[in-house]
């Protein structure tokens, strides 16, 4: 769905397990259009659609543990 609603690439399944600064670098230079948003996992957040967002939830080594593209 966010695919067909927001330009460029929307996914990111090859950096799971990455360090979450490297992951947030690489979808912002993969999709200039969005902004990568690092979170602790669990971290309370908005339930909104943004095109201009990824949000990288990592654990407490900064690890990438799940990615939300696009949508809240």
């Amino acid at each position: 769905m966010a695919q067909s609603l927001c330009p460029g690439k929307v996914s990111w399944p090859e950096l799971l397990g990455a360090d979450g600064e490297t992951a947030a670098a690489t979808i912002e230079k993969e999709n200039s259009l969005v902004k990568a948003v690092i979170l602790l996992k669990g971290s309370p957040i908005t339930d909104d659609f943004v095109c201009t967002r990824v949000r990288v939830f990592v654990d407490k080594s900064g690890i990438v543990v799940f990615l939300v593209p696009k949508a809240g």
